[in-house]
């Protein structure tokens, strides 16, 4: 099971990848001539501005989750431990009856 902040984090370093590799194709193909290799290119480099803004958002979004939570943590701190208390009660028991 993958928690979101798992997912985010990978989706995160997938995007930062995709978009290095995707730089380093630019500058590799930078002296290809034709009008396709410059169409290829242009889509190329829109789609690397999306995936950059994208990347930026979802920095932003985690950055604001991890805020809340801690916010709301520090905010009821016996509710908190309270409440992942039993969740973890609640998972032992279902990983135990397996």
């Amino acid at each position: 099971m993958h928690t979101p902040e798992l997912s985010t984090e990978q989706l995160l370093a997938d995007l930062r990848r995709v978009v290095r590799d995707s730089e380093e194709l630019l500058q590799a193909t930078a002296g290809a001539a034709g009008d396709k290799a410059s169409e290829v290119r242009e889509r190329l480099v829109a789609a690397l501005e999306l995936a950059k803004r994208s990347c930026v958002r979802l920095e932003e979004k985690a950055v604001e989750g991890a805020k809340a939570a801690d916010r709301v943590v520090r905010e009821h701190p016996y509710q908190s431990i309270g409440v992942a208390f039993g969740l973890g009660m609640l998972i032992g028991v279902l990983v135990a009856k397996k």
